[in-house]
C-alpha cells in the first residue's frame, strides 16, 4: 500500500510538471523556473509521504551531503556520455557542425532537472527500494531496469532495441549507484549529467526527444548501431557497454561495502531447533 501512496504522490506532481514545462514552450526563464521548481517540489512531496507512509526520515534525500553527492554524480555522467560521443565520433558517427545556443542550454537546465528528479524518485526512490526488501537488490535491478525500458518505449523513434538499451545502460545502472551509495543524490546527478551534456552541451537528442540547440550543433550519421538512429546515442552499441561497464562497477562496490541485499526466503515451517529448545 505504501508503494502506491509513494507512487501516486510523485507521480502527480511529475505529471503537473511535466505539463506546466511542456506549456512553457521553450520560453527560456519559464522553463528554467518550472523545471527546478518541478524537482524541488517533487522532493518535498517524496520525503513527505516517506515520512507519512514509513514513520522514518528519508535519508536517501537528506539535505546534508547532497552537494558533493549531486556533483560527483553529474560528473560520472557527464563523463559516460563524453566517452560515448567520442567514441561515435571516432567512428564517423557524429561530427559539430557549430556553436549552438546557450539560452537554450540554459532552458534545458531546467527541463532535464525535472526529468531527472522524478524519474530517479520514482524508479529508484519508490521502486528500486520498496521492492528490493521482498525481492533483494539483484531482483529490484532487473525488475525497475526492465519497467524503465519500457517507460520509454513510447518516445519518438524507440523501438524495441532502443528500450533494452536504456534499461540497461540507464535502468540497471541507476539501480546500482543507488545500491552502492543508499542515496538518490548520487544517481539523480548522473542522470541529469548525462542527459543535460548530451542535448544541453552536444545538442543530441535524448531519448528520441528533440529540444533547442544546446551549446554545439551536432549532427548524428551512419547506421543505428553506431549512433543511434533517431533515438539519440542513447541507442548506440558504445551507450549499451558504457552502461553495462559501470553497472558492474558500481555493483562491485555495493557487495564491497555490504549493500547487496539478499531475495526474502518464505517461511515455510517452523524451526526444529526452535520446538526442541528447553
Amino acid at each position: 500500500m505504501r508503494l502506491l501512496k509513494q507512487l501516486a504522490a510523485v507521480a502527480a506532481v511529475a505529471l503537473a510538471g511535466s505539463l506546466s514545462v511542456g506549456a512553457a514552450d521553450w520560453n527560456v526563464p519559464l522553463t528554467l523556473l518550472l523545471g527546478l521548481a518541478t524537482a524541488a517540489l517533487s522532493l518535498l512531496v517524496y520525503a513527505w509521504v516517506v515520512r507519512r507512509t514509513e514513520h522514518r526520515a528519508p535519508v536517501e534525500v537528506a539535505v546534508r551531503g547532497a552537494g558533493p553527492a549531486l556533483g560527483r554524480g553529474a560528473l560520472i555522467g557527464a563523463g559516460m556520455f563524453a566517452a560515448v560521443i567520442a567514441s561515435i565520433a571516432a567512428f564517423g558517427g557524429y561530427r559539430v557542425t557549430g556553436w549552438g545556443s546557450a539560452a537554450g542550454a540554459v532552458a534545458l537546465v531546467g527541463f532535464m532537472a525535472a526529468g531527472a528528479v522524478t524519474e530517479e524518485l520514482l524508479f529508484r526512490g519508490v521502486l528500486f527500494r520498496i521492492v528490493e526488501e521482498r525481492a533483494g537488490t539483484w531482483g529490484a535491478l532487473l525488475l525497475t531496469a526492465a519497467l524503465f525500458g519500457l517507460a520509454h518505449l513510447p518516445n519518438p523513434n524507440a523501438t524495441l532495441w532502443s528500450s533494452l538499451a536504456v534499461a540497461v545502460e540507464a535502468g540497471a545502472l541507476l539501480a546500482a549507484v543507488y545500491a552502492a551509495t543508499r542515496n538518490l543524490w548520487v544517481p539523480i546527478g548522473v542522470h541529469f549529467g548525462w542527459n543535460f551534456v548530451a542535448g544541453g552541451v552536444f545538442g543530441a537528442d535524448v531519448s528520441g526527444r528533440s529540444g533547442p540547440d544546446g551549446l554545439l550543433n551536432g549532427v548524428t550519421s551512419g547506421s543505428t548501431a553506431l549512433s543511434g538512429g533517431g533515438f539519440g546515442p542513447e541507442g548506440s552499441v558504445y551507450a549499451l557497454l558504457a552502461g553495462v561497464t559501470l553497472t558492474a562497477v558500481f555493483m562491485w562496490l555495493a557487495r564491497r561495502r555490504g549493500n547487496v541485499v539478499p531475495r526474502r526466503r518464505r517461511a515455510t515451517a517452523a524451526d526444529p531447533a526452535a520446538t526442541l529448545a528447553p
